[in-house]
C-alpha cells in the first residue's frame, strides 16, 4: 500500500482530518389542516399548506401515484415547504383506489378535490385562477385528465361543491399515462405494458386476460379516462418529464407503464391541435421555455 507524506502525517496526529458533516434536510412541513373531507368517502380527504404573502395566494395540488391501486398523499409532503416558502399554497390529494372503486371513481374523486378546494377559496385565501396540478405515474395520468377535459362544474347542482370549476391553469407531470387503452398502447409500447395491473384494475377486472376478454365492456371507460383523447387547442399548458429508455418494446410492465412514449405519443397530438405541450426527457427532448417542471409550476403560479 502506497503511503503518502500527507496520510501519514494524518495517522501521526500532526494535521487534523475533519469529517465532512452532511447539511441536515429541514423537517418535513406538517400540514396546516390534516384530512379534510372532500366527500363522503374515507379516503376523499386531502391535506393543507396555507402560504403566507399580500393578497389570495396561488395553489399547487398534488395527486398521488400508485397506479390507483395504492399509494398516499404523504408522498407529497416533502415538496410543501418549497412551494410554502415561495409563497404558494400546497394541497396533498387522496382518493378512492381500484381495488375498492374502480374507474371513474379514482379520477372523479380528485375532480372533486379541486372544486372542494375552490370552493374554500374565500376561507383559505386562493387564487381560484392561479391553480397548478401536478404528480406521478397515475396521478400524472389523472392530472392530465383533468387539464384536458371538458370542465365538470354544474351551475344548477344543488351541492355547492359541484358547481366550482375544474379547469385549472396548468399541469406539470411525471411518467404518467397519456392512454390507459389496452388496444391503444400495446402497438405504442408492446405487450408488456398490459401486464401492469393498473391497466386491468382501472376498470375492476382481476387479470388482463379478463379485460381483453371483456373489452367491449369497458372500452367507452378506457377511452374517457385517456387525457389523449381529450386534447384541444384551448387546454392550458402541459409539462411531462420521463425517464430516457426508449427501447421498444418495453423491457418489462414497470418499463411499459411509465414508458416516454407515452410522453412523445401525447405531445406529437398537442403540437398537432396547437396545444402548449413542453416534453423533458434527458439527452432525448427538451422545451426552450422551461427547464423543469418546479420552473413550470412557478412561472405559472407567480408570473401575472
Amino acid at each position: 500500500m502506497k503511503i503518502t507524506i500527507f496520510s501519514l502525517l494524518c495517522l501521526l496526529n500532526l494535521i487534523p482530518v475533519v469529517a465532512q458533516e452532511k447539511k441536515a434536510a429541514p423537517p418535513v412541513l406538517k400540514p396546516d389542516l390534516a384530512d379534510v373531507p372532500y366527500d363522503e368517502h374515507k379516503m376523499t380527504v386531502i391535506d393543507f399548506w396555507k402560504a403566507e404573502g399580500d393578497g389570495p395566494r396561488p395553489l399547487h395540488v398534488y395527486i398521488h401515484g400508485g397506479g390507483w391501486v395504492g399509494g398516499d398523499k404523504k408522498s407529497g409532503w416533502k415538496d410543501a415547504r418549497y412551494f410554502v416558502d415561495k409563497g404558494i399554497s400546497y394541497a396533498a390529494v387522496n382518493y378512492r383506489l381500484s381495488g375498492e372503486a374502480p374507474l371513474p371513481a379514482p379520477v372523479h374523486d380528485a375532480a372533486r378535490a379541486i372544486q372542494f378546494i375552490r370552493s374554500k377559496a374565500d376561507e383559505w385565501n386562493i387564487r381560484k385562477d392561479k391553480i397548478v396540478l401536478s404528480g406521478g405515474s397515475a396521478g400524472a395520468c389523472t392530472s392530465m385528465w383533468i387539464l384536458c377535459h371538458d370542465d365538470l362544474a354544474d351551475p344548477e347542482s344543488d351541492d355547492p361543491v359541484k358547481r366550482e370549476s375544474t379547469r385549472v391553469q396548468g399541469a406539470a407531470v411525471n411518467g404518467g399515462q397519456t392512454s390507459i387503452d389496452p388496444k391503444q398502447i400495446e402497438p405504442w409500447l408492446g405487450p408488456m405494458v398490459l401486464q401492469h395491473r393498473m391497466i386491468n384494475m382501472a376498470v375492476g377486472e382481476k387479470t388482463i386476460e379478463g379485460a381483453l376478454e371483456n373489452y367491449e365492456k369497458h372500452a367507452e371507460l378506457y377511452r374517457e379516462f385517456s387525457a389523449y383523447n381529450h386534447v384541444s387547442k384551448d387546454d392550458p399548458p402541459l409539462l411531462m418529464t420521463y425517464g430516457n429508455n426508449m427501447k421498444l418494446p418495453s423491457e418489462n410492465a414497470g418499463h411499459g407503464i411509465h414508458h416516454p412514449v407515452y410522453g412523445v405519443k401525447m405531445k406529437e397530438k398537442c403540437d398537432e391541435l396547437g396545444m402548449e405541450c413542453h416534453l423533458l426527457i434527458s439527452l432525448v427532448s427538451s422545451s426552450e421555455k422551461y427547464s423543469s417542471r418546479n420552473d413550470f409550476i412557478l412561472k405559472i403560479l407567480l408570473g401575472e
